[in-house]
């Protein structure tokens, strides 16, 4: 038999190295949380740093539309009306060298938002574009200063289903070769979500992770995992989004129901649902109940 030249072993340790990364990424996921609804949580720059969190939601602009003025909530962090959290730009930019996409979230459980028609929708993407995104205009304020934000994260849980797929659409205009606008969004496990529906079915999101709690009739529940399972297959086949994610509470206080606890997510529910080429990973509410929990640190492995 032949030997083979150093040269050739050298060039088939590559591919063979590239191709077991390449398997091993196939499978894996990755965490979504959303920051900024307790003030005594975490510093943004200090979530992206502890490596576990490649998609941060800044939550909440829980008013927008129909004529009001926008307003940004980031509870205890810093007061945005009054350019208190301008400085929160270099903690964005600290974030987006480590890879981290930051996505503002809007909407929410509290707060006055809706659409009154396309207009009214563009009116809001361009408010958006310029005052978080990567648009510039002399005459609008920037909240969290200067850094551009990736994209814009959908938590519909108020109000009418109306407009957000024109909304959806106009952002996604923006899209430059030097900068995308990601778009995500939370909706509800009952398919399909009855606000996020239209919005969803443009076909234009990037990221969807979906609620499964507080909804008992496609959620975990007292050792049942069929329920959630069932729920995840069924978007997993109709969901128009490139990844979907498995949307939690990290901590038991952290919603009305719904918890997994780790052992059995990362035991019964993963090893079936990362199976699902849409599969992308997990998504917890929030940061502060995580810190409380260690919820993330428990499941990270089992991604």
């Amino acid at each position: 038999m032949a030997l083979l030249s150093p040269h050739f072993l050298t060039f088939l340790i590559f591919i063979l190295t590239i191709s077991s990364v390449e398997i091993c990424a196939a499978g894996s996921g990755g965490i979504a949380i959303y920051w900024g609804q307790n003030g005594n949580e975490a510093t943004l720059a200090e979530t992206c740093a502890t490596g576990r969190f490649p998609y941060v939601n800044l939550a909440f602009l829980n008013v927008f539309g129909n004529g009001s003025t926008p307003q940004l909530n980031l509870a205890g962090h810093c007061d945005p009306a009054s350019g208190g959290c301008v400085s929160l730009s270099n903690d964005i930019r600290s974030c987006q060298k480590q890879g981290v996409k930051l996505m503002l979230a809007i909407g929410g459980g509290i707060g006055t938002y809706s659409l009154s028609s396309k207009l009214d929708a563009r009116n809001v993407s361009l408010y958006l574009w310029n005052s978080f995104l990567g648009g510039k205009s002399s005459s609008v304020f920037r909240p969290l200063g200067d850094a551009a934000l990736d994209g814009i994260d959908f938590d519909i849980e108020l109000g009418s289903f109306l407009f957000y797929d024109d909304l959806v659409r106009y952002l996604k205009s923006y899209c430059k070769k030097t900068q995308k606008v990601y778009i995500t969004g939370a909706p509800q496990c009952p398919y399909p979500d009855r606000l996020m529906g239209s919005a969803l079915n443009t076909g234009l999101f990037d990221y969807v992770w979906v609620q499964f709690y507080n909804n008992p009739p496609c959620q975990y529940s007292s050792g049942n995992t069929t329920n959630l399972i069932n729920s995840w297959n069924l978007w997993a086949r109709s969901l128009r989004a490139k990844k979907l994610f498995l949307g939690l509470p990290a901590a038991t206080q952290a919603a009305g129901s719904g918890f997994i606890p780790a052992d059995v997510l990362t035991s019964e529910i993963l090893p079936v649902i990362r199976k699902s080429p849409k599969y992308g990973g997990v998504m917890l509410w929030s940061k502060f109940w995580d810190e409380q929990s260690g919820y993330s640190s428990s499941i990270v492995s089992g991604l």
